[in-house]
């Protein structure tokens, strides 16, 4: 694991953190001495971990919610203002697929949905939090893209790939726009990892086909996937990365 102290006084904002990849993201932050704002979705479960509400208590982490879907940007943006004077590091990592839909079933509901979760909360949140990032020595902002980004995903997640993939080239447009300003922009892009999302939206039958076709001959963890965002917002490991995308499949795509 990273040094405890690699974030140590750092201001680190992780959304969509109440659960898979972004509440492992939240949990190695803090353990590597940041002040994490945990953005836990639209609310706060009861069940959840321990480390969360001692990391609260002790003053190092800071519990949030916002609907994304109705103005909650904003709100967060607001929390995050309330929390801190400046932002070290950005973790866009909220959003979903919603459901399968077929393209030809797709209602208009439903795409406003997907791109509103997944691609304008990116570009909201972005916004909101540029005034404090430029206050930062070293700021970071590291965004969750997907390998369905580059595959196009399978049948029913069209919508969801596609604005994965425009996250993608949005963090390439906003690496080089940004880096006159020292901020650097890079995205981890997760393959079918074993989290609560694969639950909803994959059958056992589907993961274990694609199990057979990973090369390391297993599906991927939330533990797998974040020390790659800490990597990647870490100024003395990767200060001279931008613009990247970050695959982390176990190897799926030379497969």
């Amino acid at each position: 694991m990273f040094h405890p102290a690699l974030f140590k006084g750092m201001n680190v904002v992780v959304t969509g953190g109440g659960r898979g990849i972004g509440l492992e993201v939240a949990r190695q932050f803090l353990d590597c001495g940041a002040r994490v704002l945990v953005h836990m979705g639209r609310t706060i479960a009861t069940d959840r971990p321990d480390f969360l509400d001692i990391a609260a208590n002790e003053g190092r982490a800071y519990l949030a919610t916002a609907d994304f879907l109705v103005g909650g940007v904003e709100n967060l943006a607001d929390e995050v203002r309330t929390r801190f004077d400046s932002l070290d590091v950005l973790i866009n990592n909220a959003g979903t697929m919603v459901g399968r839909f077929p393209v030809a079933e797709l209602s208009d509901d439903e795409y406003r949905t997907i791109v509103e979760l997944n691609q304008t909360s990116v570009v909201r949140m972005t916004r909101a939090m540029l005034p404090l990032l430029r206050k930062s020595v070293h700021p970071a902002i590291v965004n969750t893209v997907s390998i369905s980004a580059r595959t196009g995903g399978s049948a029913g997640s069209s919508i969801y790939s596609a604005t994965k993939a425009f996250v993608a080239t949005y963090s390439k447009a906003l690496a080089r726009e940004l880096a006159p300003e020292g901020i650097r922009v890079n995205c981890v892009s997760p393959g079918t990892i074993a989290t609560d999302f694969h639950q909803r939206y994959s059958t056992p039958e589907k993961l274990e086909a694609t199990r057979k076709g990973i090369p390391l001959g297993r599906l991927g963890t939330a533990e797998d996937c974040a020390p790659a965002y800490l990597f990647l917002a870490s100024h003395a490991l990767s200060g001279y990365i931008t613009g990247q995308v970050v695959e982390v499949n176990g190897g799926q795509l030379i497969a």
